[in-house]
């Protein structure tokens, strides 16, 4: 792919969503990892709906992975798989707490040994929980946008995530997900198409 052409299409979709955010609300960097964790597969909307009452029951990862399974199930029902990702958070809190002295860490190679966390869950948290920009988050959305744009040939996200790290400078790399997210969702409504588009 041709640098100068996919910079210059990023740049017009930076110009189409001048305001991206962060789609999961939280507060400190245990309620961003476990808003990543519940967020697989799952609208953001209904992520967020569910964690306000989760991290005011359980505000930290002592008191989560101390929850009552059932209870815990109960209040994230309404994410899919929540019987999995009800574990899964339970067991992420309890080795933040066992591992690493309660306080989520800001390493990937500790970040990934964490239940419910890979790569792309590390990079996002480490990105906009400790502004540490390794990498970039690779999900649906930017996998079909960098294939349609022919960023990447590729269909497995840490190959795609490597080309688009030839591609793009560093400055870019943390916001790159949203701004491609929004550019999608769009794209999807035949809101926004860019010049290249397929």
């Amino acid at each position: 792919m041709d640098k100068a052409k996919a910079r210059k299409q990023l740049e017009e979709i930076k110009k189409l969503y001048p305001k991206t955010h962060h789609y999961t609300d939280f507060s400190n960097t245990f309620e961003l990892a476990i808003a990543t964790i519940l967020s697989a597969q799952c609208l953001d909307t209904v992520v967020n709906n569910v964690t306000k009452e989760l991290f005011k029951k359980y505000p930290n990862a002592k008191k989560l992975a101390k929850a009552d399974m059932k209870d815990v199930e109960k209040i994230i029902s309404p994410i899919t798989f929540y019987k999995n990702k009800a574990k899964m958070i339970k067991n992420a809190s309890a080795m933040i707490v066992e591992k690493f002295h309660g306080k989520v860490p800001d390493k990937m190679e500790e970040l990934i040994q964490i239940p419910g966390i890979g790569r792309k869950s590390a990079n996002a948290i480490l990105a906009h929980g400790f502004n540490k920009v390794e990498g970039i988050v690779v999900d649906t959305h930017v996998i079909q946008v960098a294939n349609r744009l022919g960023w990447s040939k590729n269909k497995d996200p840490e190959k795609i995530e490597k080309d688009l790290m030839q591609l793009f400078d560093k400055k870019d790399w943390k916001w790159l997900q949203f701004y491609l997210k929004s550019y999608n969702l769009d794209y999807k409504k035949k809101a926004a198409k860019i010049k290249g588009e397929k």
